[in-house]
């Protein structure tokens, strides 16, 4: 017998569809519409309601790993009785949920104190109401409505963190010299406001051309006297730009709750696992490379699988280099080398290099780096 659906079902199924609209919407702008993104599209309700259901979630979750690789270094980065983090950008304050998240599991962490800058009144409304219902007391934030020009007449002191999270592609994104703005806007920012210790955090779309230009910018800031913490393992130019079908990003294994799940279904879209590109800058030369050691490298492919073979993009400070196995040379000492996915850092040994690639034989021991490990927390 069919069953009639109540008023509530139906009235759910309707806000459903309106949200899922709204999402492919908004997906459709972030990504084959770019070029014609207007700018504050998040003063749209409905496209700010797309964004806080369904891509907040994911994108809450990325801030983890530049701050995890960053925990990680000797000299305690983050072993600071305060830290002031600088969000620009921050939309309904994605990140600085994000970092919250972080450093609320630590066992002994820091006093937070937050400052969100959007451009977009009703942004930052949503932080505040957010981050009223997840800051912990000893955590505060402070708002403030200017785009990212003109925040310099309005902030003082330095911060320990400085996040611009899916907000550098949006900087003058129709301006043919926008590489060279970027980095001028960012040079300046981190002259400003970045201590002298302190790190400066960028994350991008995992668009090829989005994640390009940042490493663009990269190459830019080097040449400015800044230096690479991570993902680079290497401070040298980065060598994906030889290649214009070249880029970097992450791709984390993620869960997502029922109502992406749901819109997926609605849309076609698929939010299976985190895709995005990141970078942190910093005005020393301290590295994840003092951890994992100039010899190490960064996987930055996914398993390129042929008759006979298994292969991998990987980087350090040789550049960009293809590693291979063939099945037949495959042994307990390499084993791992069927685990490796993109982001992973490891170390080689005995490894051949034939020039054209590295050959990884019988007796070639894989080792990886399992204290990068980036699973998110069972709360995501």
């Amino acid at each position: 017998m069919h069953r009639t659906m109540t008023w509530s079902e139906r009235l759910f199924k309707t806000e459903l569809k309106n949200l899922a609209s709204n999402v492919a919407r908004l997906s459709t702008l972030l990504t084959r519409e770019r070029e014609s993104l207007p700018a504050a599209y998040l003063k749209d309700a409905g496209l700010r309601k797309a964004y806080i259901e369904y891509f907040l979630p994911s994108n809450l979750y990325k801030i983890h790993i530049p701050l995890k690789e960053l925990s990680l270094h000797p000299k305690g980065l983050f072993k600071k009785d305060k830290l002031r983090i600088l969000d620009i950008g921050s939309g309904p304050g994605t990140a600085t949920l994000g970092a919250l998240d972080f450093f609320s599991i630590k066992e002994k962490r820091p006093i937070l104190e937050f400052t969100a800058v959007d451009p977009v009144a009703e942004n930052l409304r949503d932080a505040e109401a957010l981050f009223k219902d997840r800051g912990p007391k000893e955590a505060t934030l402070t708002t403030l409505k200017s785009g990212i020009e003109r925040i310099e007449a309005h902030i003082k002191g330095s911060f320990d963190i400085i996040i611009l999270s899916n907000l550098l592609n949006e900087v003058a994104h129709n301006d043919a010299e926008r590489i060279h703005k970027r980095v001028e806007i960012l040079k300046g920012l981190i002259n400003r406001f970045l201590s002298f210790d302190g790190s400066c955090i960028i994350i991008e779309p995992a668009l090829r051309e989005t994640s390009r230009e940042m490493l663009m910018v990269r190459d830019g800031l080097l040449d400015e006297g800044l230096h690479i913490y991570s993902p680079c393992l290497t401070g040298d130019k980065c060598p994906a730009l030889d290649n214009p079908k070249d880029w970097c990003h992450e791709d984390v294994p993620w869960e997502p709750p029922a109502i992406v799940k749901e819109v997926d279904q609605l849309t076609g879209l698929r939010k299976d696992s985190l895709k995005f590109s990141y970078l942190i800058l910093r005005e020393d030369d301290l590295s994840l490379a003092d951890i994992c050691g100039e010899d190490s490298y960064r996987v930055v492919s996914e398993p390129l699988i042929s008759k006979g073979k298994m292969e991998f993009y990987v980087c350090g400070k040789e550049g960009r280099r293809l590693i291979a196995r063939l099945d037949k040379d495959k042994t307990n000492l390499n084993g791992t080398f069927d685990d490796l996915r993109r982001g992973d850092v490891v170390r080689l040994k005995g490894v051949v290099d034939t020039r054209k690639r590295l050959k990884v034989g019988k007796d070639s021991s894989i080792s990886l780096e399992k204290f990068l490990d980036k699973s998110p927390q069972e709360r995501y």
